[in-house]
């Protein structure tokens, strides 16, 4: 496929579920959340989910699967999780459940992670995948890193994503 040809699917005004997984938020303290929430908004997408749910594997591996099944939605994000303490379990809830990963997501995130944190970049342990049809990002919880993968990575590349997963 020549770039003007992925162009063509680039602009894509999608349906997302977002998800914090925190033991400590709350709807008014979720800054990751809302700005999730705002820079989809802001690029035409749809939030038609979002939640807080702790760190507890088969809590988000229900609720991440539960959504995948249904027709409302074409992208769920998870925020939070990702990194080696004993409670982030987000990647071991959402890992099994992937038809297909997508490799290049985590490589390229923690890449350019390191731009902006220095060597802290490889504790990341950011994955994508598909579930039934759905893109499924699994992001850490920091403003920051939402930020950074939302406009450099997701937002760019998120119509050429969903029309792959779906052809």
């Amino acid at each position: 496929m020549t770039f003007s040809e992925h162009e063509r699917h680039r602009k894509v005004k999608a349906k997302v579920a977002v998800i914090t997984v925190s033991d400590s938020r709350d709807e008014e303290s979720d800054a990751s959340g809302k700005a999730a929430e705002s820079l989809l908004i802001s690029d035409g997408h749809e939030v038609v989910f979002r939640r807080i749910v702790k760190n507890d594997i088969d809590a988000i591996r229900a609720l991440v699967w539960e959504l995948a099944q249904g027709p409302e939605l074409e992208v769920i994000l998870t925020l939070g999780g990702t990194g080696i303490s004993v409670r982030d379990v987000t990647v071991e809830s959402v890992s099994n459940l992937f038809d297909k990963r997508i490799e290049g997501f985590g490589e390229l995130f923690r890449r350019l992670s390191y731009e902006d944190i220095g060597e802290a970049a490889m504790l990341s342990r950011a994955i994508a995948g598909t579930v039934s049809g759905k893109v499924v990002f699994c992001l850490p919880g920091s403003k920051s890193a939402i930020e950074l993968a939302m406009q450099r990575l997701i937002l760019p590349g998120l119509g050429h994503m969903l029309w792959e997963a779906n052809r």
